[in-house]
């Protein structure tokens, strides 16, 4: 009876191994022969994975600045291109400046401002003519100085305190006086000033110093000058011209320095060689 106890019981121990679910491990299914096998994915499976800490993304932000000057130097604007057209089509006005080697020959003269007559003067220099004024009456106006390093006055033998022909002088008797002269403040009015044909006007004042007392043994051997004449100026090339002074006005005085203040006034023609740099 025991015997058969025994056996139920181990037939039931049986039975409930048996019946009893594979407790689930946390092993691969997987054996290592099945893991090396080519028929099967090498791919390991990964129970309950750690949660990687997700790091925020900085977005980069556009330089605009940059882009806009890029974009400027390789796509340059309508206006840009046509200020920089103008710019190119209009350069800055270069120094306009002359150099005149001149001549001035008397033939005649008059007594409005002065005393003396009969008498005659030549000069010959260089006058210096700078664009340094601006425009006035549609005429270009210059800074002129000048340098005259030969004058001679032909006058009288003898002449009387106003600087006339002495009654008791010869008509063929006379004398050559030569001086130097200088004029440092001047203008000159040049119209057409592109063109081949120039008309001027100009004025200038200085000094002349003769080597005796002029026009007359009572006036001084250093005269006040005064000089006005207008002419045209010939273009040969863009750097020489030709000027033909057409009428000449040219005094000269003592100015009251001492009692007597006779002065001449002479009527002339004007011949110089300009060069422009």
């Amino acid at each position: 009876m025991q015997s058969l106890k025994f056996a139920s019981i181990c037939v039931l121990s049986c039975i409930a191994l048996v019946a009893a679910p594979p407790a689930h491990s946390q092993q691969p299914s997987c054996l290592p022969s099945q893991l090396n096998s080519p028929a099967e994915s090498t791919t390991p499976v990964v129970v309950n994975p750690p949660v990687a800490a997700v790091q925020p993304q900085t977005v980069p932000q556009p330089n605009l600045l940059a882009e806009s000057e890029s974009l400027s130097t390789r796509y340059p604007s309508a206006s840009d291109a046509q200020v920089r057209t103008v710019t190119q089509e209009q350069p800055p006005e270069k120094m306009q400046q002359e150099l005149i080697v001149e001549g001035l020959v008397s033939y005649g003269n008059y007594q409005i401002f002065a005393s003396g007559y009969d008498e005659k003067l030549f000069t010959a220099g260089v006058e210096y003519d700078r664009h340094s004024w601006g425009y006035f009456l549609g005429a270009r106006v210059d800074y002129v100085a000048e340098f005259l390093p030969f004058v001679l006055l032909d006058k009288p033998a003898k002449v009387d305190i106003w600087g006339g022909p002495s009654p008791t002088s010869e008509k063929y008797n006379r004398v050559f006086v030569p001086g130097i002269g200088i004029s440092p403040i001047g203008f000159r009015m040049q119209w057409r000033n592109k063109k081949t044909i120039r008309p001027y006007l100009e004025a200038k004042g200085g000094l002349l110093v003769f080597t005796q007392k002029v026009p007359s043994n009572q006036a001084t051997y250093v005269n006040f000058s005064m000089q006005s004449a207008t002419g045209v100026q010939v273009m040969m090339t863009d750097r020489w011209g030709l000027r033909l002074g057409l009428f000449s006005d040219f005094h000269f005085s003592d100015a009251f320095i001492v009692p007597v203040n006779p002065g001449l006034d002479v009527m002339n023609a004007n011949l110089g060689l300009s060069y422009h740099f």
